[in-house]
């Protein structure tokens, strides 16, 4: 019986290898002088991303618009939105989550010179802060924060994990924290070290929907094409919560299991702002530092209606309620056609990039609003951590996900993203999506048999199917 399974695996790898090979040949193979497949880059044309969720009532639409405007607030230490710092990487969600619209992900001033530079530039020196911009954070480059993998002491890093968020600003030097002296961490060294990596800001776009897609059905879809998954290297796992067991999605490495887990965590972390969630600053900061009562942001008993909730169950409910991208019906405004982009999501499914970027889920009922209950999410995830090799590696564990393990991203919304990968190291200068794609495959990547079927097509087919994936 086992010798059968086998058999019945290696010959579904003979047959993909051999659909992919012939599908080369029936669309006749390139002259040696046509140009190699490039990105098509940031797609124009209206994607409506930052907008509600459609059928909202009245009242849900209120407190999605509240939700909007503190997400992007931007925090003081003291005064009308106090709790920044004593650390910190930017002073409000917006500023990281801006690509193409509040919610998503990092936008570039080389893109778009209406935007302006990395808000991380500005952050730095934000209220008279007498920061210096850590080499990492370029005027035009990606968001960014830091972890150091492992401690260092003695100058020297030890094999005792770390893992953790280092923020690159303090709020020393700014007129509304006299009197605090904190040194910034010196990231200099720690690359010297090689012990430092980076992340970039995940859009939110649709999150509710990944919120309400039940743990069954993901599950059910990890089951799904198993003897092909195998016989393709991809053997995925969900991440869990340590406490009950569920499944978490949300974050990099799928770290997070909810919204409002993801919200509390990020305003503590990127912004320095206690909350009822996370109630400590972080990394027992000089007394001289400290200028407000714990938690700084919470319920807000004396005020009514949609002022009441604290700012991270505020954040999360324009998360809960924020729609994901529409893609293009029509092709890339400006770039190729629509024929164009259905051949390559043709091509998406033949070389089974699918079997990871599941193209839809559904949701299960929902009883915060019809807008999130048995819905079609077409977010081209599995929310599964996947395997993805020594290349990508970021030598981080969090909860089931390893040092080299990432959740499959949702690739709606790509269409109008700049930056790939976790730490945004895919930019339009080295190629864009191309390098994100070929980034996939290093050693022990579950990714490399589709990334070989990838490397096998023609150059007019990689371009259909980048099209394809700008058109999302």
């Amino acid at each position: 019986m086992e010798k059968r399974r086998w058999l019945k695996a290696f010959l579904i790898l003979i047959c993909s290898i051999f659909a992919a090979s012939m599908l080369v040949y029936a669309q006749s193979p390139t002259p040696n002088n046509q140009a190699a497949a490039n990105d098509p880059g940031v797609r124009a044309g209206s994607v409506n991303a930052g907008q509600p969720l459609s059928s909202l009532s009245s009242y849900q639409l209120l407190y999605f618009q509240n939700g909007q405007t503190r997400f992007n607030n931007v925090d003081s230490v003291t005064g009308a939105s106090p709790g920044l710092g004593p650390t910190y990487n930017s002073t409000s969600c917006g500023s990281c989550h801006s690509q193409p619209a509040a919610g998503g992900t990092s936008s570039s001033a080389s893109q778009f010179p209406n935007i302006g530079p990395n808000p991380q530039v500005a952050a730095a020196t934000a209220g008279g802060a007498n920061n210096h911009v850590p080499f990492f954070i370029t005027f035009d480059g990606p968001v960014r924060e830091a972890r150091f993998p492992f401690i260092v002491s003695n100058g020297a890093v030890t094999s005792t994990p770390d893992g953790g968020v280092h923020d690159l600003f303090t709020i020393t030097g700014r007129s509304d924290a006299p009197g605090c002296t904190l040194a910034q961490p010196d990231f200099e060294l720690m690359q010297e070290l090689n012990d430092v990596i980076f992340r970039i800001p995940t859009p939110v776009f649709g999150a509710g929907l990944i919120e309400n897609i039940a743990d069954a059905t993901i599950l059910a879809n990890m089951a799904a094409n198993s003897s092909l998954k195998r016989s393709l290297g991809i053997s995925s796992q969900p991440n869990v919560s340590g406490n009950d067991g569920t499944i978490t999605r949300f974050g990099w490495k799928a770290q997070n299991k909810s919204l409002e887990v993801f919200a509390g965590e990020a305003y503590n972390v990127e912004i320095g702002v206690t909350n009822e969630l996370f109630p400590s600053e972080r990394g027992a900061p000089p007394a001289s530092c400290i200028f407000n009562g714990t938690p700084e942001d919470s319920t807000n008993f004396s005020l009514t209606g949609d002022q009441i909730p604290s700012d991270i169950v505020a954040f999360s409910t324009f998360m809960h309620f924020l729609a994901p991208p529409a893609p293009s019906t029509t092709g890339i405004p400006g770039n190729p056609s629509l024929a164009s982009t259905q051949a390559g999501k043709v091509i998406f499914s033949l070389i089974h990039c699918d079997m990871c970027h599941t193209p839809q889920l559904p949701t299960a009922a929902s009883s915060l609003t019809a807008a999130l209950s048995n819905q079609t999410a077409a977010l081209y995830s599995d929310l599964l951590v996947h395997h993805m090799g020594s290349g990508l590696a970021d030598r981080v564990t969090q909860g089931a996900a390893g040092p080299d393990q990432f959740r499959t991203a949702p690739l709606w919304g790509l269409g109008q993203r700049i930056f790939f990968l976790h730490d945004g190291r895919a930019t339009p200068e080295n190629g864009g999506l191309v390098d994100a794609i070929q980034q996939h495959a290093s050693s022990g990547s579950e990714a490399n048999a589709v990334i070989s079927l990838y490397n096998q097509l023609s150059p007019q087919q990689k371009q259909n199917l980048l099209n394809f994936l700008r058109s999302l």
